[in-house]
This record gives C-alpha cells, sequence and structure tokens, in this order.
C-alpha cells in the first residue's frame, strides 16, 4: 500500500460524493420552479442512497469482477473476500470501490435533469437501480474493468478505448438516458419559467467544479503528476467553456446571464473528462473554448429543432460533452480514431435500448409522470408532503 496513493484517493472519494451532495441537488434544484425544488433535492438524495446499495450488493461485482468481456460477474457480490487488508494496485480494493461507488451515484443523478418537474418519484428510484446495474455497470466493465473495449484479448478495438475519467462511462450514458426519458415522459405543461433561484444554481456549479478535481484528479488512482495534470487541465477547460459561453451568449441575446455562465463551466467539465490524463494546459483550453459554444447551441437543437424537453440540458451539456472530448482525444492524436468512434457507437446504442426497454418495463409496474393537477400543484407538496418556502411559485 502506498500512503500518499491512498490519502488521495480517500479525499477524492469526499470531493465526488460532495459533487452529488450538495453540489448537483443545489444546481438541479435551483433551475427548477419554487414548488418543485425539495423534489430534485429528494430524487438527488435518495439516489445517492439508493446506488450506494445497490453498489454494495452487485453493482461493484458486475463492473470490476473477472468475469467476462460482458460482465464481471457476481463473484464480488457484497464485497465477498474483500477485507482492510485487501489491495488495488497501490491503494485498498475497499477504497476503489468506494471511489468507484461515488461514480455510480453521480451517473444516474445526472439524468434527474431530464425528467425534473413531472415525474412519479417511485418511478425515478426504481428505474435508476435497475439502469445502474443494467447500463452503467456493464459500460463501466467494458472500459474499465477489462472488458469489451478495454484493449483487453477479447476487446473489439485493439488499442481500447481512452475515456479517462468517464466521457463514454458517465456522460455519454447519462446524456443519452436522459434524452430517452424525455421523449418518452414528454414535455413539461409550463415549460417558459425562469430558474427559482439563480443563486442556488451558481452555488452548484461551484461546488461541482471543486468536486470535479476529485472526480478527474482521482480517476489517476496515484497521487501523482498524473493526477496533478489531470486537476489542472480540467480547472483550465471548466474556466474557459464559462467564458466561450458567456461571450457567444452575449453575442446572440446582448446579454451574458449567469446561469449560462456556470452550465458552460459544466460544458467544460464534462468536455475535459475522458482528456484530462492526456492532454496538455493548451490542449484543455482549446477543447473549453469549443464547448462552451458546442454545448451552447446543442441546448437549442434539443429543446427547438427536436422539440424534446430536456429540462436542465441534460443531452446538450454531458452528453455532448463527454463524447466531443472522447473524440478531441483522437483529433489530438492521444487515442485511436477507430477505438474512440467505435466506442461512441457501440455504448451509444447499447444504453439507448436498454434505456427504452426499462423506462417501458418500469412505466408497467410505476406510473411515470404524475397527475396534471400534482404537476400543476407542484411535486414538493404532492410527493413529499413539504415545502420549500411559504409562498411557493
Amino acid at each position: 500500500m502506498n500512503g500518499a496513493d491512498t490519502a488521495w484517493i480517500i479525499v477524492a472519494t469526499a470531493l465526488v460524493l460532495f459533487m452529488t451532495l450538495p453540489g448537483l441537488a443545489l444546481f438541479y434544484g435551483g433551475l427548477v420552479r419554487a414548488r418543485n425544488v425539495l423534489s430534485v433535492l429528494m430524487q438527488c438524495f435518495a439516489i445517492a442512497c439508493l446506488m450506494s446499495v445497490l453498489w454494495l450488493v452487485a453493482g461493484y461485482s458486475i463492473a470490476f469482477g473477472e468475469g467476462n468481456a460482458y460482465w464481471g460477474g457476481l463473484g464480488k457480490m457484497f464485497m465477498t473476500g474483500v477485507t482492510s487488508d485487501t489491495m488495488s494496485g497501490t491503494i485498498p480494493e475497499i477504497l476503489f470501490f468506494a471511489f468507484q461507488m461515488t461514480f455510480a451515484v453521480i451517473t444516474p443523478a445526472l439524468i434527474v435533469g431530464a425528467y425534473v418537474e413531472r415525474i412519479s418519484f417511485a418511478f425515478v428510484l426504481t428505474f435508476s437501480g435497475l439502469w445502474m446495474l443494467l447500463v452503467y455497470a456493464p459500460v463501466t466493465h467494458w472500459i474499465w474493468g477489462g472488458g469489451l473495449l478495454a484493449g483487453a484479448e477479447w476487446s473489439l478495438f485493439a488499442e481500447g478505448v481512452n475515456d479517462f475519467a468517464g466521457g463514454i462511462v458517465v456522460h455519454e450514458t447519462a446524456g443519452l438516458a436522459a434524452l430517452v426519458v424525455a421523449v418518452v415522459l414528454g414535455a413539461r405543461r409550463n415549460k417558459n419559467v425562469p430558474p427559482h433561484n439563480p443563486g442556488y444554481v451558481m452555488i452548484g456549479a461551484s461546488m461541482l467544479w471543486v468536486g470535479w478535481f476529485g472526480f478527474n484528479g482521482g480517476s489517476a488512482l496515484a497521487a501523482d503528476g498524473t493526477a496533478a495534470m489531470a486537476l489542472t487541465v480540467t480547472h483550465i477547460s471548466a474556466a474557459t467553456a464559462s467564458l466561450t459561453w458567456a461571450a457567444y451568449e452575449r453575442i446572440k441575446y446582448g446579454k451574458a446571464s449567469m446561469v449560462g455562465m456556470v452550465t458552460g463551466t459544466i460544458a467544460g467539465l464534462a468536455s475535459i473528462t475522458p482528456a484530462s490524463g492526456s492532454v496538455s494546459p493548451m490542449e484543455a483550453m482549446l477543447i473549453g473554448a469549443i464547448a462552451g459554444v458546442l454545448c451552447q447551441e446543442l441546448c437549442g437543437v434539443v429543446k427547438n429543432m427536436l422539440k424534446i424537453d430536456d429540462t436542465l440540458d441534460v443531452f446538450a451539456v454531458h452528453g455532448v460533452g463527454g463524447m466531443f472530448g472522447i473524440i478531441m482525444l483522437a483529433v489530438l492524436g492521444h487515442a485511436d480514431w477507430t477505438a474512440q468512434v467505435g466506442g461512441l457507437i457501440v455504448v451509444g446504442v447499447f444504453t439507448v435500448v436498454v434505456t427504452f426497454i426499462l423506462v417501458k418495463l418500469v412505466a408497467v409496474i410505476f406510473p411515470i409522470r404524475v397527475s396534471e393537477e400534482d404537476e400543476v400543484t407542484g411535486l414538493d407538496l404532492t410527493s413529499h408532503g413539504e415545502r420549500a418556502y411559504d409562498h411557493a411559485s
């Protein structure tokens, strides 16, 4: 065991959990109407709890067990055979389990942004749990667990997909799943309501930015130069994307909004995620500069051209950002084109098909959408019996 590596991954694990609770919860919560803010916080919190338990039960085993090309098997269910002395590289395996658990928490939580203000709580929990086990965990095995896309003996591509911290594993899967759920669910009855608390949005985005240092820097699984470079390029990409989003928004609309600028931050963070273990600071600046414009344009494409109510732009920001970062690795010469594009296609098709099947199956058991009356009243009161404010609009 290396003490420095272990100490850093302990910190990184806390940082990644901090991204979901309270970072993502506040970021999403501020973007919805006041009558729905508690429902968003509740969805994020409950998903964090459920995914943690399911990761222990079977998720970790499916992702990192010694199975075959397609899944890791169930040999490590409930962490069977793992003690505080069991090692994974230079860190305890139980710490590797905990670090990866925080990724399994945030990935289904990202999907929340697509369906806020109109979905039933029972559906959210059931779908999220099944999706993590049947989509996220297998894809994790394919790329990070030595499986189908990892460049192993049974890999589809000889060089393997280069996805340092989750452009495909986290952002493509969550972005495409968000799009599928939004299409099946349908649009909100009232879409033209501004964010109820932009301050929450800024605070949440700032927490995500800080937490992302653990997300990307921790993915080195060591306290070394790779971790230091990953942390640095992550920051540069986020800062640059924030500026280009704001500048492009000002060119288009005459004003740069704070909500827009911090959304640019997230676009830059998602885009650098898969590349953070390979690129230089200058390359990170290029990735961020393009991401701030590209992801902003895709928000309009999804909502205005495709008419899909992906409420908080999960696909345009996370999905497109993550996939863009995967492609930029090939553009910049850090990865094989065939593996990068092939990985995007294989995971994309798998994610869309399985997500659609899960949505339809779970909808047979639990209604996917709340009633019109509940939607008008707001989910805080109708689903959870609470209000965030005395006079929620």
